[in-house]
C-alpha cells in the first residue's frame, strides 16, 4: 500500500511538473510574439513617417501644415548624424500599450529630409510644418515635428511671423499654434523681445533661447527649427544643410560652365567656390549668410541667365 501511494504522488508531482512547464512555455511564447508584434508595429509606424513626409514639399516663400494621427500614445525618436556625405538622420518609435512602453524599433533612416523635433516627441497626434530653406538657392524643405499636446503660443513676434501663424490656423483650426492672446494658460510660450518665456527669440541677434542654451539662426526657417528642436538636433541638422549647400554650389558651378559654352555668362563660379570654402573651414552662418546673400544679388542681375 505505501508502494502504490508512492508511485501515484510521483504520477501526480510529475503530471505537475510537465503541466507548469508547458504553461510557462505558453506564457512565454505568448509574450515573445506579443512583443514581437508589437515591435513590428513600431517599425511600421517608423517606416509609415517617413512615407508621409513624401508629400509634404513647399514652393519658394510657402508653408504647408499636416497632421498625423496614431491609434495609440507612441514615442517618435530623432537621430541625427552628420558625419557621411550628406549626413542623415533616423526615425523610430516605442508605443504604449497595456500601460507599458514597448522597446523602441529599428530605425528609418533618412538622407535627403531636415526634420527637427524634441527628443522624444510624445503624444497621439502629431502635426509637419514645412518651410523652404534657401542659401541663395533652395537648399531643401525644413519640417518641424510637433505633438498636438504641446500648443505653441507666440508673443509680441513681428507681423509676418503673426500673419503666417494665423494663416496657417485658419486653415487647419486644430493647429497647435496660435497668436496671444488667443492662447490657453498650459501654453508653451515663444516671446519675442524682452519677456521671459519657456523659449525667447532675440530677432534681432539672431538667436533662440531655449533651455539655457542659445541657437543661432539665419531666416524664419531656421528660427521656427530652433523653436521647436532641443539644441543637438538643430545643430546637427544645420551641419546637414551646410553639407548639402555645398553639394548643391558644386552642381550650380558645372551648370554655369555649360551655360557659359553657349553665351550665357553670370560669372558666379568664383563666388560659389568662396561659398564652399566657407562652408568647409566651419565658418559662422552668419558669415555664410551674409556672403550667400551677395551672390543671391549677383545672379539675379544676370537676369535671363540666372544659374537658379
Amino acid at each position: 500500500m505505501k508502494k502504490a501511494f508512492l508511485q501515484i504522488s510521483f504520477s501526480w508531482l510529475f503530471a505537475i511538473i510537465v503541466g507548469v512547464f508547458i504553461l510557462f512555455l505558453a506564457i512565454y511564447g505568448s509574450t515573445k510574439m506579443i512583443n514581437s508584434n508589437k515591435y513590428q508595429l513600431d517599425v511600421e509606424t517608423a517606416k509609415n513617417i517617413e512615407v508621409l513626409l513624401g508629400p509634404l514639399e513647399t514652393g519658394y516663400e510657402s508653408a504647408t501644415v499636416t497632421s498625423m494621427n496614431l491609434p495609440r500614445e507612441t514615442r517618435i525618436y530623432n537621430e541625427c548624424e552628420n558625419y557621411t556625405r550628406f549626413g542623415s538622420q533616423t526615425i523610430s518609435v516605442s508605443q504604449k500599450s497595456l500601460n507599458k512602453w514597448s522597446e523602441t524599433s529599428d530605425g528609418s533612416s533618412i538622407s535627403n529630409k531636415y526634420i527637427f523635433s524634441t527628443n522624444p516627441v510624445e503624444g497621439k497626434q502629431f502635426y509637419l510644418f514645412a518651410k523652404p530653406f534657401e542659401m541663395p538657392f533652395k537648399v531643401g524643405d525644413l519640417i518641424y515635428l510637433t505633438s498636438a499636446s504641446d500648443f505653441y503660443c507666440f508673443k509680441d513676434a513681428d507681423e509676418e511671423i503673426e500673419d503666417e501663424i494665423s494663416n496657417l490656423k485658419e486653415n487647419n483650426p486644430t493647429l497647435n499654434m496660435g497668436v496671444f492672446p488667443n492662447c490657453s494658460e498650459d501654453s508653451i510660450n515663444v516671446c519675442f523681445g524682452n519677456a521671459l518665456c519657456e523659449i525667447n527669440v532675440n530677432y534681432d541677434g539672431k538667436y533662440v533661447k531655449k533651455n539655457s542654451k542659445k541657437m543661432v539662426f539665419e531666416s524664419d526657417a531656421l528660427m521656427y527649427a530652433a523653436i521647436f528642436s532641443d539644441v543637438e538636433n538643430y545643430e546637427c541638422q544645420v551641419q546637414r544643410l551646410m553639407q548639402r549647400t555645398a553639394q548643391l554650389a558644386e552642381l550650380y558651378k558645372e551648370k554655369e560652365n555649360i551655360i557659359s559654352k553657349q553665351g550665357c555668362e553670370v560669372r558666379l563660379s568664383s563666388d560659389l567656390g568662396r561659398l564652399i570654402n566657407l562652408i568647409e573651414t566651419s565658418s559662422s552662418l552668419r558669415n555664410i549668410w551674409d556672403f550667400a546673400e551677395d551672390i543671391q544679388l549677383k545672379n539675379e542681375r544676370a537676369q535671363q541667365c540666372r544659374l537658379w
